[in-house]
């Protein structure tokens, strides 16, 4: 199965101009199974989403998992993850994180087989110690095999991950920020027991260059 983690900086690309289906156009060429965004909602107010969902399913093969808590958001602060048309998707859940400023998860089952987990880390590192040790306690009550995805801004290779040693594999698959000069692997994949990493990459194309301040990351993972 193929996922990916983008940061969409609520569609507004390096030329400061507002573009969902440029967005969008970049997430259709990856051919991802799963897309996890980050940024995907706008920032105040009822945030409204940034990448409608009316968009996504009229000019893609995705379709948002229902996570939103209103009815114009995509997901929750932020977080959000599309799916595949047809893909079996169950227990579709919001995850509040602790720290300073607003942060959370989103987590749902893919094919019954699978839970994917999209999440954007504060930008203090103590702050992104208690979100990872919040979300591994909220794994421990429903073991199954799990995907991390998301921008867990850390500029660190060791440090910081502390709480995901023990059942999590962590993967940086190459440097992903700044879109224009990529110098650090902010965008990353923590994978439970039971998932085995078979490729990574990051998409660097002209139009992913521009889209965001992030250029997508993504995985292809199996079953052990």
């Amino acid at each position: 199965m193929k996922l990916l983690t983008y940061n969409i900086r609520k569609a507004i690309g390096l030329d400061r101009r507002r573009d969902p289906h440029r967005v969008l156009e970049v997430i259709n060429h990856t051919g991802a199974d799963v897309v996890v965004l980050q940024e995907a909602d706008r920032r105040l107010g009822n945030r409204p989403a940034a990448l409608p969902a009316r968009l996504i399913v009229e000019d893609s093969d995705y379709t948002p998992v229902p996570l939103a808590a209103n009815g114009i958001s995509l997901g929750s602060h932020g977080n959000a993850i599309l799916v595949r048309k047809g893909t079996e998707v169950a227990l579709p859940r919001r995850i509040e994180l602790p720290g300073f400023e607003p942060r959370g998860a989103v987590s749902v089952e893919v094919a019954g087989q699978l839970r994917v987990i999209g999440t954007h880390l504060g930008l203090m590192r103590r702050h992104r110690v208690r979100q990872l040790s919040a979300l591994a306690e909220v794994l421990d009550d429903h073991p199954m095999p799990t995907a991390m995805l998301g921008d867990f801004n850390e500029w660190s290779a060791a440090q910081g991950f502390e709480a995901l040693h023990d059942d999590f594999t962590l993967h940086a698959p190459g440097r992903s920020f700044h879109a224009a000069r990529p110098m650090a692997a902010l965008d990353r994949v923590a994978l439970s027991s039971g998932l085995e990493l078979r490729d990574a990459g990051v998409v660097e194309t002209p139009l992913s260059r521009i889209a965001s301040d992030h250029l997508p990351v993504w995985v292809e993972v199996a079953a052990r």
